[in-house]
């Protein structure tokens, strides 16, 4: 190609213009002679860039990923296009290099390094102990659990569908004429105690018996020799009853909120035994047997009388100490008359 250039003249400087407007000779301004750059095909001329010369992937030693562009881009492009790809860690996204690790074949162990790996796992003693110690709490705990629902919840559900089941059969006994007034066998049934106040009733057994009598949620009578007290029927004398305080139905669990004047009925074949709430004493001795004598000692009675006596358990959910309730007999009823105003209103 030949580009288009002013011509050079070897005369006299002075005698030529200079295209940049001064002179060739004259040093003008820059003080001294002036010669510009030799003007030639590569500084000058317009040209036609030439197309970029891609190389073969056997040339370049690897195929270029697709989508990297032109393999002659550089090396910083290809880093960037791969990041775009690939995210921040070239790795592919998802995966990660400790991942392919992880999924890499790896070769087998030797004997001895196996050994030693299967050593590291198995666990030590100490370890071994404290799992066993654990397990031995755990089942403990688990055994108290059900102890504990055992006695609180399920014998009071079955002492209830027996004292239930005891009283109905009790009075099918009296309206069919099946039992007679007098002695009772130990553990039988022969009356109905009712706490109005309370909402109680419940069977009143011969004995105090906790297999025969007070687990199968029932009260008891004193009747053995050296407790034995007298009859509701009895002219003079004191009827003494026992039951549970917690669980096996607890009959008596609230007899500590009764207040002097509360009625206490007795129900039996022929009869209804009306008393009314004299006294309480909280907290006693279980070997306290003078709170049952005929004149109950610390009852506040001062004589001879017909009187009621309830012992049970105190505090709650202990047997340490005896609590006493004591009630004087006020009306003794007939059936026939109906019942007394104490369990109608």
């Amino acid at each position: 190609m030949t580009a288009l250039r002013p011509e050079r003249d070897s005369g006299t400087a002075g005698d030529q213009g200079s295209p940049y407007g001064q002179p060739y000779g004259d040093s003008g301004a820059f003080g001294e002679q002036y010669r510009p750059p030799l003007l030639d095909d590569e500084t000058v001329a317009l040209r036609v860039p030439e197309p970029p010369v891609r190389r073969t992937a056997a040339e370049s030693g690897s195929a270029a990923p697709a989508g990297d562009g032109p393999v002659g881009e550089g090396r910083a492009a290809r880093r960037k296009a791969a990041k775009r790809r690939h995210g921040r860690r070239g790795a592919p996204r998802g995966q990660s290099p400790e991942r392919d690790a992880e999924e890499a074949p790896k070769a087998p162990l030797s004997r001895v390094e196996a050994r030693r790996q299967a050593r590291a796992r198995k666990p030590g003693a100490a370890v071994i102990a404290s799992r066993a110690i654990g397990e031995i709490f755990i089942t403990t705990g688990v055994l108290m659990l059900l102890f504990v629902t055992y006695q609180l919840w399920w014998t009071n559900v079955r002492a209830h569908a027996q004292a239930d089941q005891a009283a109905s059969n009790l009075q099918d006994d009296w309206a069919n004429g099946r039992r007679n007034p007098g002695s009772f066998e130990p553990g039988q049934g022969f009356a109905l105690l009712h706490i109005p106040k309370l909402d109680v009733v419940v069977p009143i057994a011969e004995g105090i018996s906790s297999k025969k009598v007070l687990d199968r949620g029932m009260v008891g009578h004193y009747a053995e020799d050296g407790l034995k007290t007298a009859m509701p029927d009895a002219k003079t004398g004191n009827f003494g009853l026992a039951g549970h305080r917690n669980t096996h139905g607890e009959p008596f669990r609230y007899i500590n909120k009764l207040e002097p004047g509360d009625p206490i009925v007795v129900e039996t074949q022929d009869k209804y035994f009306v008393y009314k709430m004299a006294s309480i004493l909280p907290v006693t001795s279980p070997s306290n047997v003078s709170v049952l004598e005929p004149v109950p000692k610390q009852s506040g009675f001062k004589g001879p009388g017909r009187y009621i006596t309830l012992t049970t358990c105190t505090p709650e959910f202990t047997s340490k100490y005896r609590m006493i309730v004591w009630g004087k007999m006020v009306e003794e009823r007939p059936r026939s008359k109906g019942k007394p105003d104490a369990l109608v209103s």
